[in-house]
């Protein structure tokens, strides 16, 4: 089954916005040594990116994209 552009476009943007989040969870563990304010800024940062993922899952699913590979 191939999905309609918009919903390609919108797993394109999933996708994007997953690997940006995993980055982002990476982060932390390298500014570990920095101290407590740089790991507090990257784990908010990290939840933010988070969100957006879920974000963008939740409208997939609402359109019945099921992204399980």
């Amino acid at each position: 089954m191939n999905p309609s552009p918009a919903h390609a476009e919108l797993i394109a943007t999933f996708r994007r916005a997953e690997a940006d989040a995993a980055h982002k969870f990476g982060l932390i563990q390298v500014v570990a040594n920095k101290g407590p304010k740089a790991i507090q800024a990257a784990v908010e940062t990290a939840a933010k990116a988070a969100k957006r993922r879920d974000s963008f899952a939740k409208k997939l699913n609402a359109l019945g994209v099921d992204l399980k590979d």
